[in-house]
């Protein structure tokens, strides 16, 4: 039977490959089966006798050898290499692992050189992150260092990094990479090269194309010798973070100017304004895009999306995604737009003093919508994600800013037989104010001259194909009147050039086009000036002078496009104007409203009109609440005469019908009997509201405790009930509320709250107050830190 066992290998159909051959200087016998191994094969006994190692018998105890990325040459026919003799026991095949260990190249650590005041954050400008994160800028060059197991040798071994972004990452889509090194680096596409090395450390040097898509992409490195390959383990805290580079020449959001850069990329407070053209007011705004955290959240709020990460490399996609998903409509996005007047379900709108807050409670609670905002809320909010992302962004306000609802490219104003409103059929309506935002990229999806400064907005007002979003509209196409092109330039420039058209109703119940005003959306657009706390007017970017041919040209252009181009009419001679104004900036809540209303006879006849007024409380949307007042007058006015009429509103009759703004419209409307020509304007003011007052006790230091004193007087002849004080400040103190209770009948007030700054230098603290009597009521005050 022994003798029958000894054959040439090349019997074994299964084995052909292998040769009975010499181990310890002995042929190798292959045995038939003892009686108490009946229930093992003899080819089983076979291979067990050949490698003990790999095929052990059942009570064998001895352990696995270790395994490695080396490929095993046995299967190429070579022989069993010769062990020393032990006749008690066969030796294990020797495999030579240790010495293949010894040779494999392996990861140990590596270091992404990632301190704040590091290299790679101050040339990358993150360094204003609150986070030990890496975070870079793609387009730009970073080092890296690796510690191997052993020296790395240029000749026989390879490197390359990968980076993985997204639940599926995938080549083809670029999210995921496979870096080479190379010897020397090019530049605009993705590439590592060793410029340095020291005993078992490697230093690279990387650079990554302008066009990747930005988020948290996870890392590791991947080794190839002659002993095999091996990757490196992910570990969470070597994830790289990329963002758009407003400094790289090739990135579409690219900005020129280190100033506009540092005010619209990385200064973290900004000024939001509100009120009306005449009456405009500002708050200050904490935008803290790099405080601890936010970034997550951003790149949290890209992910609830729903959007695949192989589109974040385009700023055009990236905005229109965050627009849609700063608002609550459609996609549990952070913020629920409240303008009811009622937020006892969550926070009043006028309350936030920053984003951090609202984004902080929308991750905290897993993205459950945070309630409540109104458009500048989500404007503040807006710029935040854009900023903390790279994409260099400013909050915008429009005054008088017009809402089409229907496409037309007007502004719509129903009225009936008496000239009065026909407030269910008013659907459009002139905002007092509208915040939205502007975003600086090239347009390469435009005809060339449409890239730098774009509208988009969150607001959720009109729909784009299909979702609560607008933009990016790019400000060229909205002056020129460009409105074909995308995304959402029709609207938008409704907002701000929309001639407003006046319709009367006819005893049919069809109606007529009577009146036209081409100066009434649209003014004084702002925003906060490059490098100060003033206001910059930005109106000239957005519209031609008013009145101006190329201004008119502009209108008619985009009539053309609109769903009522026939209504659209060239100016006609008016021998009667009419304009309502006030003195200063307006009347104060609390006291009565004085208003002026000048009429001008420009023909050399005698004329009289009959006058109808109505004023109303109004939401700062131009939203109808109430009718709180009626009249009509009999006007005569001479030749060429000026004549100015006083109007006058009583504090009794507003005091119990205001709502968030205070906001108030008064709509003329009249006929001139002589020529039968309609006049007609609407005016809409606010009743302005005081400041909090916020006064610094002793000297402001890191890491000691300070005091500060708000005081506020109430304005009205009323107690203000349950009064809630908010306070913010980056570096100063987190968000906090102050349940501070009622506020007498014109009474003043003060409260004194302590707090431990934790960042030195120029910073500024904000205080609001919230109660159902009054709203808008805010203040700021300068601290400037000393270091400890």
């Amino acid at each position: 039977m022994h003798g029958e066992a000894l054959r040439d290998g090349s019997t074994l159909g299964r084995f052909p490959s292998i040769t009975l051959g010499v181990v310890d200087g002995a042929e190798v016998e292959a045995t038939e089966p003892e009686e108490s191994e009946e229930s093992e094969s003899a080819c089983r006994q076979w291979l067990r006798k050949i490698c003990p190692c790999c095929h052990p018998k059942p009570d064998d105890d001895s352990k696995d050898a270790l395994v490695t990325a080396i490929d095993d040459d046995d299967d190429e026919g070579e022989p069993t290499p010769e062990k020393p003799e032990k006749p008690e026991k066969p030796e294990k095949p020797e495999t030579g692992g240790s010495e293949l260990e010894d040779l494999l190249l392996r990861v140990r650590s590596v270091d992404l050189m990632k301190s704040a005041q590091g290299v790679n954050r101050t040339k990358h400008h993150t360094d204003l992150y609150h986070t030990d994160a890496f975070i870079i800028r793609r387009g730009q060059n970073f080092q890296m260092g690796i510690s191997l197991s052993r020296p790395f040798d240029p000749k026989n071994d390879k490197l390359h990094l990968i980076l993985k972004t997204g639940p599926l990452p995938t080549v083809a889509k670029g999210t995921q990479v496979d870096v080479p090194l190379v010897e020397s680096l090019v530049g605009g596409r993705w590439e590592a090269a060793a410029v340095k090395q020291e005993g078992n450390r490697i230093q690279l040097s990387v650079n990554s194309p302008a066009t990747t898509a930005i988020g948290r992409y996870q890392l590791t490195v991947e080794t190839t010798c002659v002993g095999g390959h091996a990757v490196s383990t992910h570990d969470p805290a070597n994830d790289v973070y990329i963002l758009f580079n407003p400094w790289c020449e090739e990135d579409t959001v690219f900005m020129d100017s280190e100033e506009e850069r540092r005010e619209y990329v990385l200064n973290d407070v900004g000024r939001i304004y509100y009120g009306t053209q005449d009456q405009i007011g500002q708050r200050t705004w904490n935008y803290g895009q790099f405080d601890d955290g936010i970034l997550a959240i951003c790149l949290f709020i890209l992910e609830k999306s729903g959007t695949p990460p192989s589109g974040w490399g385009d700023p055009v996609n990236v905005v229109r995604v965050i627009s849609a998903m700063i608002n609550a409509v459609d996609d549990n996005g952070v913020l629920v737009g409240n303008w009811s007047g009622n937020y006892s379900a969550g926070t009043s709108p006028t309350v936030w003093s920053g984003s951090i807050e609202i984004l902080r409670e929308y991750h905290k609670n897993n993205a459950a919508p945070v309630k409540y905002g109104q458009c500048w809320a989500f404007a503040g909010v807006f710029t935040t994600v854009l900023r903390c992302l790279g994409i260099p962004a400013r909050t915008v306000t429009n005054y008088s800013s017009a809402h089409d609802t229907d496409v037309s490219l007007t502004t719509d104003v129903y009225l009936d037989e008496n000239l009065d409103p026909i407030n269910h059929l008013n659907t459009d309506s002139v905002w007092n104010f509208h915040v939205w935002n502007d975003c600086w990229m090239a347009r390469p999806d435009l005809p060339l001259g449409n890239g730098g400064w774009q509208a988009v907005d969150a607001t959720p007002q009109e729909t784009s194909q299909g979702t609560f979003r607008c933009g990016p509209t790019a400000l060229t196409a909205v002056r020129n009147g460009y409105v074909y092109l995308k995304h959402d330039t029709p609207f938008v420039f409704a907002e701000v050039n929309s001639d407003k058209i006046y319709w009367q109703k006819n005893a049919d119940g069809t109606f007529n086009q009577i009146y036209s005003e081409k100066k009434t959306v649209g003014h004084s657009i702002s925003t906060k000036a490059v490098g100060s706390d003033e206001r910059s007017d930005i109106t000239h970017l957005y519209k031609h002078a008013e009145g101006t041919e190329q201004e008119r040209i502009a209108v008619e252009t985009a009539c053309r496009y609109g769903s009522k181009a026939a209504a659209y009419s060239s100016s006609a001679a008016e021998d009667v104007s009419l304009k309502v104004s006030m003195d200063g900036k307006g009347p104060k809540m609390g006291q009565d409203a004085d208003l002026s209303i000048t009429m001008v006879n420009s023909s050399a006849e005698h004329r009289t009109i009959v006058l109808h007024s109505q004023v109303s409380v109004v939401y700062y949307t131009g939203v109808h609440k109430a009718i709180i007042g009626q009249d009509r007058t009999d006007v005569n006015i001479q030749p060429n005469e000026v004549k100015v009429l006083e109007w006058t509103l009583e504090y009794k009759d507003y005091k119990d019908q205001l709502v968030d703004q205070a906001a108030l419209m008064l709509t003329l409307s009249g006929r001139v009997n002589e020529t039968q020509r309609i006049l007609a304007t609407q005016f809409s003011f606010r009743l302005r509201t005081p400041d909090l007052s916020i006064k610094p006790l002793g000297k402001a230091v890191v890491g000691e405790r300070m005091a500060v004193e708000i005081s506020f007087t109430n304005p009205l002849p009323q107690v203000l009930k349950a009064v809630i004080f908010h306070l913010e400040g980056l570096g100063l103190v987190t968000a906090r509320k102050i349940n501070y209770g009622d506020i007498g009948s014109l009474a003043t007030m003060s409260v004194t709250e302590h707090f431990v700054p934790s960042l030195p230098g120029a910073r500024k603290l904000m205080a609001s107050l919230d109660c159902k009597q009054l709203t808008q009521v805010h203040g700021v005050a300068d601290i400037t830190v000393a270091a400890s």
